[in-house]
């Protein structure tokens, strides 16, 4: 097991593919042949982002998409002929890059967590940490990203604290068990597909 502590600080920012806002980059993983770090080498990305009034999202083809708000509520998604409903904080929704979506905002501005994989290539999941309580973590990477102040979890019988948005990055060769002591998270979890 290899754990890494990601802080706010050290964060990068990059646009989002069609220019219209600004992704926090918290994590991402690119192929080992891909010359520069850009949509069409990525592998797996977790960022969070603000989304501050309505508009288009971007064309991603090949990339599969997870997605929660974590700060405001009243997102909901509109894609022909389907919606996806993040009214409630802490819902997760599943959608294809390739979906022609447009946001609306019902109550204002909303904070986002995504995350995002090449498909066929990853296979991701994303759940909020509400209940205390032993989980197990399969082999892989996890974060966990704590959006609204510090929390506290236990890992594999050790002790972690986390500071408000920061992360911590876990890689496991094996399952472990995972436990949240005090706050809320956010858990995204990454496998490399066989």
């Amino acid at each position: 097991m290899k754990t890494t502590l990601l802080k706010s600080e050290d964060y990068t920012r990059s646009p989002w593919k069609n220019g219209g806002g600004v992704f926090t980059d918290i994590a991402g993983a690119h192929r080992a042949d891909s010359p520069v770090k850009d949509w069409d080498g990525l592998l797996w990305r977790f960022a969070s982002t603000p989304i501050v009034a309505p508009g288009p999202f971007s064309y991603m083809p090949g990339i599969d998409r997870l997605q929660m708000v974590v700060g405001g509520r009243g997102l909901v998604l509109k894609a022909p002929g389907q919606e996806f409903d993040e009214r409630e904080p802490f819902t997760t929704v599943r959608f294809s890059g390739e979906l022609e979506i447009v946001t609306e905002l019902e109550a204002g501005p909303v904070e986002v967590v995504n995350l995002m994989a090449r498909r066929g290539a990853v296979e991701i999941e994303l759940e909020a940490l509400r209940e205390h309580g032993d989980r197990t973590l399969s082999a892989g990477t996890h974060l966990i990203h704590a959006p609204r102040g510090d929390c506290s979890l236990r890992l594999g019988g050790e002790s972690f604290a986390l500071p408000g948005h920061g992360t911590l990055k876990i890689e496991l060769t094996q399952p472990s068990s995972l436990a949240l002591a005090s706050g809320l998270a956010v858990l995204a979890s990454i496998r490399l597909a066989a």
